[in-house]
């Protein structure tokens, strides 16, 4: 095994996910170095790390302003999601115009802040974000009209439990006797802002990717001013029955946000301070009463990996009867990926 896989392998296990707890690259070394197979110079190890931390598909990243480095959650999958949630003029002047290399890697910064702030808003309010990720990495232009960026859960079984959500049994009980869901799926588009050329087609594709859902709902980044932009949102979501919603934060905003990594680990205390920015306002409600159509998640599920980890991660919470983030369950699966590993490697 060459020195890159090797570790790609090592440093998971090393490495924070916190950037805030960034390891310099003189402690990096000695921690990697007795688990290696083979002697390596320190330069030959620091190159690796600067090389592997530009690459959006290694375990490393590096801090954007400062020094350390830390484990990588913007893998190359949620780099192309994350390009769904803009067009080419979303930040850079007109909607026609055409993005360089520079505008886009701002652009990609502001979408990535945005659907962090999304997520850790959404567990804010007791809600359980899934995100979409692999979809759009392959067959994208289909798939934005498939899949949603998110899927946010809303658990009817649960209770609040010392600023925490836990599975009532109970409650999970009588639903289960009742033929009754438990949990109540939204299916939620991002977009760091609206344009008039372009909005319609936001809105569809809110719609065709949230058919199997209990609701669709279209989340902005920037407040929407056009006042016949929101007339034109209000009536197709009372004729489709979709929800819009802007939470206020303009580019220059987003630009003053810490990168995404930090976003997600921030404490809940420290991330009022985000919560103090937003300016939420709903333009309109998704329609009450949609049943879920858990055989579209199931049967997509086999060709789907987003789809299939969505069904496993609802499946294993029902099945332990405790609500499982999306995070959590995602580490539970790398966890038992390299517990295998090391066990067929023994």
């Amino acid at each position: 095994m060459n020195l890159r896989d090797q570790l790609k392998e090592i440093l998971p296990d090393i490495l924070p996910r916190n950037p805030a707890q960034a390891i310099k690259g003189t402690e990096l070394i000695e921690l990697v170095k007795h688990r290696l197979k083979q002697d390596y110079s320190d330069a030959t190890l620091r190159y690796h790390f600067s090389i592997m931390s530009c690459d959006p598909s290694s375990p490393i990243a590096k801090v954007e302003q400062g020094q350390g480095y830390y484990l990588r959650t913007a893998t190359i999958h949620t780099m192309n999601s994350a390009r769904n949630l803009f067009r080419s003029g979303d930040g850079s002047g007109s909607a026609g115009s055409v993005m360089g290399s520079a505008e886009m890697d701002v652009a990609l910064g502001r979408a990535s802040k945005f659907r962090a702030v999304v997520q850790r808003y959404l567990e804010s309010v007791q809600q359980f974000p899934f995100a979409f990720e692999e979809s759009l990495s392959t067959n994208a232009e289909a798939n934005r009209w498939r899949v949603p960026d998110l899927a946010v859960i809303d658990w009817l079984s649960a209770d609040g439990e010392d600023d925490a959500v836990v599975m009532d049994k109970r409650k999970l009980e009588v639903h289960r006797r009742l033929g009754e869901n438990p949990l109540r799926i939204s299916s939620v588009k991002l977009r760091l802002e609206l344009h008039q050329d372009s909005l319609l087609e936001d809105l569809y594709q809110c719609l065709s990717a949230s058919e199997w859902a209990n609701a669709g709902e279209l989340l902005v980044a920037a407040s929407i001013d056009d006042q016949q932009m929101i007339e034109e949102v209000r009536r197709f979501a009372s004729r489709y029955g979709v929800g819009v919603i802007s939470f206020g934060l303009d580019a220059d905003i987003l630009d003053d946000m810490p990168e995404p990594a930090a976003i997600e680990n921030l404490l809940p205390r420290e991330f009022e301070s985000i919560l103090s920015l937003l300016r939420i306002r709903r333009y309109a409600t998704p329609a009450p009463g949609r049943a879920l159509d858990w055989q579209h998640i199931a049967g997509a599920a086999t060709a789907n990996p987003d789809f299939a980890r969505l069904e496993g991660w609802i499946s294993r919470s029902l099945l332990e009867e405790r609500i499982i983030t999306a995070r959590e369950y995602d580490e539970l699966g790398r966890n038992a990926a390299k517990a295998a590993s090391r066990e067929f490697v023994a």
